[in-house]
């Protein structure tokens, strides 16, 4: 078996979660996916149950598809903050087992646009942005490693994420600003445009690259670097139509120069 698909041997169907095992293959008893354990790096098996960044498809598929996978989803974001195993101080900035405060996190709130709710990730990237970051002296929720919660903050007001920084695809989110420029050489500018954004108005309506309809949540690296126009219609209620079809999710593990 490939590296990359590792994570299929750690997924226990009977608990719906990636799980520690012993060196005979036995799964580790007792187990709570709320409690933080040795098996999991400053985190419990929540947020590790979504970190397949190389193939968010295979993981999908693990799950038994995008309607559970969503819903298994929204269990995390709507489960109880409450921690159970040892002290971890980086398990912070939650929402729900949700935990912004540390990296492992950072990509879950993108991974509806994987499963034909995109509308979902733009709600909850607004959540999170909204209110765990703040202009205070302690406006970041957790530690900064690397400057990690930082870039997330910039590339999610931008409207998009590296959901797998490899692939050379990035997730569209909830862009914040009315408009924005990135320079990406040779003269070129990426340029990221939001009609109607504001605190209320966080939901794409439709979207457009270079003047053509623009129907998938996410965007590439070469069209990035190509110095193009994306622009967005901004409303305030979901469009649960655009980007929602199977044919409009991100490839699972793809490089686009």
């Amino acid at each position: 078996m490939k590296r990359s698909e590792n994570y299929k041997n750690l997924f226990n169907p009977a608990t719906g979660f990636m799980q520690g095992k012993l060196t005979d293959g036995k799964w580790v008893k007792p187990f709570d996916p709320f409690a933080v354990t040795h098996e999991y790096t400053e985190s419990n098996a929540w947020p590790y149950s979504f970190f397949v960044p190389q193939n968010v498809k295979g993981l999908i598929k693990l799950y038994g598809g995008s309607k559970t996978f969503d819903r298994k989803l929204d269990s995390l974001f709507s489960a109880s903050s409450t921690l159970a195993g040892r002290f971890q101080s980086d398990i912070t900035g939650m929402v729900g087992q949700y935990a912004q405060g540390d990296e492992q996190s950072h990509q879950i709130a993108y991974l509806y646009d994987y499963a034909g709710e995109p509308w979902r990730t733009q709600e909850m990237i607004k959540k999170v942005a909204s209110t765990l970051y703040t202009d205070s002296t302690n406006g970041l929720c957790g530690n900064d490693d690397c400057g990690q919660m930082s870039a997330w903050y910039v590339f999610s007001s931008i409207g998009f994420y590296p959901v797998n920084p490899a692939s050379g695809i990035y997730a569209i989110g909830s862009p914040m600003f009315d408009e924005v420029r990135i320079d990406v050489g040779n003269g070129k500018d990426f340029v990221v445009i939001a009609k109607g954004v504001s605190n209320r108005n966080c939901y794409i309506q439709s979207a457009k690259l270079n003047g053509k309809p623009l129907n998938r949540p996410y965007i590439t690296q070469k069209e990035l670097m190509a110095g193009s126009t994306l622009v967005f219609q901004m409303g305030n209620k979901p469009n649960k139509r655009w980007g929602s079809s199977e044919s409009d999710a991100p490839p699972a593990s793809s490089y686009s120069r």
